[in-house]
């Protein structure tokens, strides 16, 4: 069966409630007040079983100018629209409004329904119909049914239901892909169940015993238990007016302007990127930077739009734009909005989200006007290079790209697929998904190869960069598996070379000359024959430039012949093997060996005999127990 949701729309005191009422058998008005003043202030919900057997869900608004923010409310997530006019008065401030509202948040089907009809004489309501059809040419209800009914009598009723039954019947039935996400229209705490909220699943499906994430806020929760037109169900799906028990949740922790949805289906944010339409009826244009009042799903969030590449927008303009918010909103891309003036309180503008967290845009930005028409019009292949592209070497997973295409699950993951396989995306992380655009790959591993090639520009003496150095400048926030597959690539294709913890270009050499040259040769020599007693190297170097000395010391290290004791303690390689060896001797006859002993071995001063036998702890060869040091076995 199709999930189809109704929504009232039309002028305070056109009947919207009575006609419910006659259609369904249910009052929508449930407050005293509401009672008491005769008008509708909070949302109304009923169902209608049409002829034919399917069911359809109502959402009745409020009428009244005050409580435009509560219609636009119960806008969100409806199929149809039933736009209400009384045949006594004819089009009123609150039709027009609430006709641009749901033009502005995507609805696209519906009828009009004239009521009152036993208030007014046939001549009255031929003129008012002619009126009616007239006003709602060049809108989405232009050639739609006008139905005249009347809610005391029941005159047009059956009409009106057989209206909506072939409407429904030619409405296409929209698949539960994606996420599940029902924005919350209404909290309340039921004796014996707990926390109950209220509202229109706009996608996916939820079922009993299911986690479930509350946004903004990010708290978690589980299903306790679905009702669907106050039945109870296993599964509540896309379409559905959805009633959720969930467990472990107070009242106050839910309102309405919250979302339910699938755990990190959702991403709240303080930046939107948006297409933005002003209305034709605009009584001033829209001034970058103007506070506005952003209505989207059942949240008002108050904020300011800031145009990109214009001053301001006039009366039935388009452009691309942002809001910065005053608190966070989570939603995707595709999903419609309305933008209302700050003071006084109207409907200005409208459109679609393209970017649902994008951070903050510059203006006047080519480049940026360039992504953000993509976004906008691009194929889906092209949005999805986009986002890939600008997230950088952080990457994005599969999972992120329904918030931030609007694209269904099946759909993106046959898009990846091909785009994987023709590098358009790489993968690096195949644990956690994570993938990178095929440009920026290309665009690191450049920079990768021009900070060795600086680094060795800088240090000409040096065998390599280590690995931490580069992979901390290449990547600052240090995605680690991103460093290492850059590397394998590289590695792979002989540009680098990998020896231990330094990393080179493949074409790298260490080439002393002059100066550089006899230093080498000369300290290489009085390492060798001072044997087991060298020099410390500050002493060796003293007079010499430092930083030079350093570097012509590090060639001795890496070319293997010196080998680093401790700080500032070298010795010749031939040296501490032959140490080494007897040390190793002394201990496979004698089991152990202490200072003293070694001391007598060696014939060494504290000096070097300390260093050196914390040295063969430290690189495996003994173990010290106590005073004592032993082989340490394989």
């Amino acid at each position: 069966m199709k999930q189809i949701v109704l929504g009232t729309a039309g002028h305070i005191d056109h009947g919207k409630t009575s006609l419910v009422k006659a259609l369904t058998g249910i009052d929508t008005d449930r407050l005293k007040e509401e009672k008491a003043r005769g008008i509708t202030i909070e949302l109304g919900f009923a169902h209608l079983d049409l002829p034919g057997g399917q069911r359809l869900g109502i959402v009745d608004v409020p009428g009244h100018e005050k409580f435009v923010k509560n219609m636009v409310a119960g806008a969100a997530g409806i199929d149809l629209v039933a736009l209400v006019i009384a045949a006594d008065e004819g089009v009123m401030p609150q039709t027009r409004e609430h006709l641009d509202i749901c033009r502005l948040l995507g609805v696209s089907r519906g009828l009009v329904v004239l009521t009152k009809i036993d208030m007014v004489d046939p001549e009255w309501l031929e003129l008012v119909t002619e009126d009616v059809a007239a006003y709602v040419a060049g809108t989405f209800l232009e050639g739609a049914p006008i139905i005249p009914v009347s809610s005391l009598s029941g005159q047009g009723i059956q009409e009106l239901k057989q209206a909506l039954a072939a409407m429904v019947a030619e409405l296409a039935e929209q698949p539960a892909a994606g996420p599940f996400r029902l924005p919350v229209d209404r909290v309340f705490t039921m004796k014996g169940f707990g926390t109950v909220i209220t509202g229109t699943a706009i996608g996916g499906a939820v079922s009993v015993g299911q986690e479930i994430t509350v946004y903004p806020g990010g708290l978690s929760a589980k299903v306790r238990g679905l009702q669907v037109h106050n039945a109870e169900v296993a599964e509540a799906r896309r379409g559905q007016r959805t009633a959720v028990n969930l467990q472990g949740v107070e009242k106050a922790q839910v309102e309405r302007g919250d979302v339910l949805a699938t755990p990190g289906a959702l991403r709240p944010s303080l930046w939107l990127d948006l297409q933005v339409q002003t209305l034709a009826s605009l009584a001033r244009p829209l001034k970058h930077r103007a506070p506005i009042r952003l209505h989207t799903g059942t949240a008002e969030v108050l904020g300011r739009v800031l145009l990109l590449d214009r001053d301001e927008l006039g009366p039935g303009q388009e452009a691309l734009c942002q809001v910065r918010l005053e608190a966070p909103v989570a939603v995707m891309a595709g999903d419609h909005y309305v933008l209302r003036s700050y003071s006084p309180v109207t409907t200005i503008a409208g459109g679609v989200v393209i970017h649902p967290h994008p951070g903050r845009r510059r203006r006047g930005r080519p480049e940026v006007m360039a992504d953000l028409k993509v976004l906008r019009d691009g194929s889906p292949r092209e949005r999805v290079l986009v986002h890939a592209r600008q997230a950088g070497a952080a990457g994005l997973t599969v999972a992120e790209l329904p918030r931030l295409t609007g694209l269904g699950p099946k759909e993106l993951e046959a898009l990846v697929a091909e785009m994987l396989s023709a590098q358009e995306l790489v993968r690096f992380d195949k644990e956690g998904g994570r993938m990178i655009a095929g440009a920026v790959q290309e665009e690191m591993a450049g920079r990768l190869l021009e900070l060795l090639a600086d680094y060795h520009r800088a240090n000409p003496l040096k065998a390599g960069m280590p690995r931490e150095e580069l992979k901390n400048r290449l990547i600052p926030e240090g995605e680690a598996k991103l460093f290492a597959h850059l590397l394998r690539r590289l590695e792979g294709q002989e540009r680098v070379v990998s020896e231990k913890d330094l990393l080179r270009l493949a074409g790298h050499q260490v080439k002393l000359a002059g100066q550089d040259k006899a230093l080498r040769e000369g300290w290489a020599r009085a390492y060798q024959e001072a044997g087991l007693t060298p020099p410390y190297f500050k002493e060796l170097a003293a007079g010499e430039d430092q930083a030079r000395a350093r570097q012509v010391l590090g060639v001795l290290v890496s070319d293997g012949v010196l080998v680093k004791v401790k700080e500032d303690l070298y010795y010749h390689a031939q040296a501490l093997a032959e140490v080494r060896r007897r040390l190793v001797e002394h201990l496979q006859e004698h089991g152990r060996i202490n200072a003293a002993q070694f001391k007598e071995l060696t014939g060494l001063s504290r000096k070097y005999l300390i260093p050196l036998l914390e040295y063969f702890d430290t690189n495996q060869v003994t173990m010290r127990v106590g005073d004592e040091r032993v082989l340490r076995k394989a």
